[in-house]
């Protein structure tokens, strides 16, 4: 495992290979199976920012579509598989301390949880289920007879091998964005039937990531749009009025920042006010449930995202 590093000070902005071993892909017995080969494809395509939505052995929709973009992006045949017999599908990670400090309490209603100073995490599961990409559910089949809510420091559990496990205490210091020219030289295209979110650098694809983009009563809006910025940890504007029918009101709640802020660890606006690509709460949803017209990403994905785009970048929504 790489070794943790501490946080650093964040401002948060007011906002409103060869052929390998088969193909389980398509071996595998359906999405309510889980099977070890799935996991190191998904781990494989994690890694190459392919991004496969949860990392947990089950073959899904976004990992079928994670593997169909990259051999798109890499020009392979529409069989090819990654040889991933040098990578393990599981590690073992040792509890910190410092895991441990990240949670706290939520409180239940908006008007209250303004008065935070911050929206942590609430259970250590759901920071580690987080920091490995998968599901509270696996890490708890991972280790039968572990409370993991209840284990001390020093407690080892077995997790997903993922290679760049989300880091809360590392980000944004060692998430670097790209350099401004590089910003202004991709493009973000958002699929609203397909629900993926695709970058091109120059035409050509760099990285796809599983989405949900709006709802049926609230759609992200189609059209040519530009990142207007991207800001680690933001605020949000907690307004019934917009969330519910687009206007701004005087009675809202500005919501603190912290992993479990209704926008997540990042939010990229659009220059289209009150739109943005950001992360979320609820990584088990996306691609599910709907959003208030917005584009939202799991908050590992949101992190790689904030590393591959920035102000100028380009978005289509379509």
């Amino acid at each position: 495992m790489k070794p943790l590093f501490l946080l650093s000070a964040a401002s948060a902005l007011f906002l409103a290979g060869c052929a390998g071993i088969g193909n389980p892909l398509a071996n595998a017995s359906g999405p309510s199976s889980r099977h070890p080969d799935i996991l190191r494809q998904q781990i494989f395509l994690d890694s190459e920012n392919f991004g496969p939505g949860v990392v947990d052995g089950r073959l899904g929709e976004f990992t079928r579509k994670a593997m169909v973009n990259y051999r798109q992006a890499k020009s392979l045949p529409a069989d090819w598989m990654p040889d991933t017999g040098n990578i393990a599908g599981h590690t073992v990670y040792r509890i910190a301390s410092k895991d441990l400090s990240l949670v706290g309490a939520n409180a239940e209603e908006p008007g209250d949880q303004a008065k935070q100073s911050k929206m942590p995490y609430t259970t250590p599961i759901e920071i580690l289920s987080e920091r490995f990409h998968t599901t509270q559910k696996y890490l708890r089949a991972l280790n039968p007879g572990i409370d993991i809510n209840s284990a001390p420091p020093g407690t080892s559990i077995t997790v997903p091998n993922v290679s760049r496990p989300f880091d809360y205490h590392a980000y944004p210091s060692s998430y670097r964005p790209p350099s401004s020219a590089t910003a202004k030289a991709r493009h973000v295209s958002v699929g609203l039937r397909e629900k993926i979110l695709s970058i091109h650098e120059n035409g050509r694809l760099i990285a796809t990531f599983p989405i949900t983009p709006g709802s049926a009563e609230h759609p992200a809006p189609a059209g040519e749009w530009r990142i207007t910025g991207a800001v680690p940890f933001p605020w949000f504007r907690y307004d019934l009025g917009v969330l519910k029918r687009g206007e701004r009101t005087d009675d809202f709640h500005n919501l603190p920042p912290g992993p479990n802020n209704p926008v997540g660890i990042l939010w990229a606006g659009l220059n289209r006010p009150g739109i943005g690509i950001h992360g979320s709460p609820a990584p088990d949803t996306i691609g599910r449930a709907g959003s208030h017209g917005c584009i939202r990403l799991s908050n590992w994905d949101a992190a790689t995202f904030y590393t591959l785009v920035g102000k100028g970048t380009a978005v289509t929504i379509r």
